[in-house]
C-alpha cells in the first residue's frame, strides 16, 4: 500500500499553496498536485493587488471588508519584496457618486480594519496636485488613499517554497483524475500531464483547492454533490506603456457604476482592469474579448487627456474567478468572500471544498479551512503563518529598502537595475542566487532585458519552472521586456538545456 499522508491539496493557486504551507506547518504531511503550473490560472491574472477592495462597501460586504483590510498588512509585513505600498487616486466624478459617499467609503476603508502602516486618505485639489494633471479638466476634486501591490504569481510560488521547505510535497503539471473513498481513506490518482504512469496516493483528507474546476473535482474525480454553487466571472487587463508621470495608480468610475485600476506596472506601463464579464465555456480556454479591450480604452478616455484605443495594447491577459454564486444579478455585485463545503464518511475521510475567495485574504482562507478540518486532526498545531514571513520576506522590521541597500553593498558589482530585479522577486534568497558571482560574466548567458542564464537556470531547479511561459510570464515578467527574437532565442535555448535535477524540496 501506499504511504499515507494527511492531506492531499488539488489545486497550485494561492488558496491551495497557502492550506499546503499552512497546513505543514502545523505537523500534517502534506502532497500538492496542480494539473499545470503554479498560479497558470486565476492566480496570475489579477489585478495585482493586496487592498481591503473598497467598492465592495457599496455591497455591505463589511466583514470581508475588514478582514480583508487586516490581512493588507499582516501580508506586507510579510513579504516586503512582493508587496508594497501604493496611492490611488479617485477623481469624484459629479455625474456618478456624490463626494459625500467617496468621503465616507473612505472614512471606513481607513479605519475599519485597524490601519498601522499605510498613510490615511486625503482630498485633493485636482487642478493644482500633480496626481491632476493627465485626468480631464472636468475633475476639479478627487481623493487619495492607500492600498498595496502584488506579484500574484511570485505569492503562489513563495507559497509552495514554504511548504515544500518545511516537508509538503509539490506535484506541477499533475491532475487530480480520480478520488475514491475506501476503509476511511481517499485513493487518489495523479497523472502526470506529459504522459508516464499514473500515481496512486492514499490520504486521509482532500482539500479540492481547484478554483475554477472545483466542481470538476468534486463531481468529475470524487463523484460527489455540493449544495454550494460557483459563478465563473472573466476578468481582463490590457497592458500599455505609461503616459503619465509619478508613481500613483488611478481609481476611475464609469458610467455603467463600475470602477477601473490604472495601476504603474514594470517600470514602464500601466496595467488597466477589471472587466466582470459571466464565463460560459471551459475556463481552460479564457481569452480577452475584443470588446473588452474597447471598454476599457472607453473608460480610461472618458477620465485621462490621453486617448488609447487596441492599437496601444501592449499585452492582455483574461482570467476566470470562481465566485461563490449567491444568487446576485449583476457580476459585478456577486460576493468576494469565501464558504467551505466539507463531506465526510461518518468523521473520516474529509473532503473540503473551497468556493471563492481573493488574492488578499488567502491566507485567512487557509487558517479557516484549517479550523474546519480540525475536528479529524485534533493533534493538528495552532495557525502560526500570520507571524510567520513568507520565503525571501525575512527582512529587519519588513524595511525592503534598508535591505535592497545592504543587497547592494554586498554586490557592488550588479548593475542597479538587476539588483532591483533580484531583490524584488527573490528578496533574502537573492544571495544565494548570486554565490559565487562577481561579475555579470558570471550570470551566464544574456537573453535581453535583465534575463541572465543563470536566473533561470535558478527557477527550473528552485521554483518548478519548465517551459518557457512559467519564467517569462509568471515567475517573472521578463517577457514584456524582450523583443520577440530575443524570446524565441531564449525558448530554443530552454528546450535544449538538459533538464534539472529534481527540486531539493517538493517534487
Amino acid at each position: 500500500m501506499e504511504p499515507v499522508v494527511d492531506l492531499l491539496v488539488v489545486g497550485g493557486g494561492v488558496n491551495g499553496a497557502g492550506i499546503a504551507r499552512d497546513a505543514v506547518g502545523r505537523g500534517l504531511s502534506v502532497l500538492l498536485c496542480e494539473k499545470g503550473d503554479l498560479a497558470e490560472g486565476t492566480s496570475s491574472r489579477s489585478g495585482k493587488l493586496v487592498h481591503g477592495g473598497l467598492r465592495y462597501l457599496e455591497y455591505y460586504e463589511f466583514r470581508l471588508v475588514r478582514e480583508a483590510l487586516i490581512e493588507r498588512e499582516v501580508l506586507l509585513a510579510a513579504a516586503p519584496h512582493i508587496i508594497w505600498p501604493m496611492r490611488f487616486v479617485l477623481p469624484h466624478d459629479s455625474f456618478l457618486r456624490p463626494a459625500w459617499l467617496l468621503r465616507l467609503g473612505l472614512y471606513l476603508y481607513d479605519h475599519l480594519g485597524g490601519r498601522k502602516k499605510l498613510p490615511a486618505s486625503r482630498g485633493l485639489d485636482l487642478h493644482r496636485a500633480p496626481e491632476g494633471k493627465p485626468l480631464q479638466d472636468r475633475f476639479r476634486r478627487g481623493f487619495e488613499y492607500s492600498d498595496c501591490w502584488v506579484d500574484d504569481a511570485r505569492l503562489v510560488v513563495l507559497n509552495a517554497i514554504g511548504a515544500a521547505e518545511r516537508g509538503a510535497g509539490i506535484l506541477t503539471r499533475t491532475e487530480c483524475v480520480s478520488l475514491r473513498r475506501r476503509d476511511g481513506l481517499w485513493h487518489a490518482v495523479l497523472r502526470p500531464a506529459g504522459g508516464g504512469a499514473d500515481r496512486a496516493v492514499v490520504a486521509r483528507a482532500v482539500a479540492n483547492a481547484a478554483g475554477p474546476w472545483v466542481d470538476k473535482v468534486l463531481t468529475g474525480a470524487a463523484g460527489l454533490k455540493s449544495g454550494k454553487k460557483i459563478r465563473l466571472v472573466r476578468g481582463s487587463h490590457i497592458v500599455v506603456r505609461k503616459f503619465y508621470d509619478g508613481p500613483q495608480a488611478y481609481l476611475v468610475q464609469n458610467t455603467d457604476k463600475r470602477v477601473i485600476f490604472i495601476n504603474p506596472y514594470e517600470h514602464g506601463y500601466l496595467l488597466i482592469g477589471t472587466t466582470d464579464i459571466p464565463q460560459t465555456g471551459d475556463p481552460d480556454q479564457v481569452a480577452v474579448d475584443p470588446k473588452e479591450v474597447e471598454y476599457l480604452c472607453g473608460v480610461l478616455n472618458r477620465a485621462f487627456q490621453r486617448q488609447i484605443g487596441p492599437q496601444d495594447v501592449v499585452h492582455s491577459f483574461a482570467g476566470v474567478r470562481p465566485l461563490f454564486d449567491d444568487d446576485a444579478a449583476n457580476p459585478s455585485a456577486v460576493t468576494r468572500d469565501y464558504v467551505f463545503d466539507v463531506d465526510d464518511e461518518g468523521g473520516r475521510a474529509p473532503i473540503l471544498s473551497v468556493f471563492g475567495g481573493k488574492i488578499t485574504t488567502f491566507r485567512k482562507l487557509a487558517e479557516h479551512a484549517l479550523d474546519r478540518l480540525r475536528p479529524f486532526f485534533p493533534a493538528m498545531g495552532p495557525a502560526w503563518t500570520a507571524a510567520s514571513p513568507l520565503p525571501g520576506g525575512d527582512m529587519p522590521g519588513a524595511d525592503f529598502e534598508r535591505w535592497l541597500a545592504e543587497f547592494r553593498r554586498r554586490h557592488p558589482w550588479l548593475p542597479e537595475a538587476l539588483a532591483l530585479h533580484y531583490g524584488r522577486l527573490y528578496g533574502t534568497r537573492a544571495d544565494a542566487l548570486l554565490d559565487g558571482a562577481g561579475s555579470t560574466a558570471d550570470l551566464g548567458r544574456h537573453f535581453g532585458g535583465l534575463l541572465y542564464e543563470r536566473e533561470a537556470a535558478w527557477l527550473r531547479a528552485q521554483e518548478w519552472a519548465e517551459d518557457a511561459d512559467d519564467i517569462l510570464r509568471r515567475r517573472t515578467k521578463h517577457g514584456l521586456h524582450l523583443s520577440p527574437e530575443e524570446t524565441l532565442a531564449f525558448t530554443q535555448w530552454l528546450d535544449a538545456a538538459p533538464a534539472p535535477a529534481a527540486q531539493a524540496a517538493g517534487r
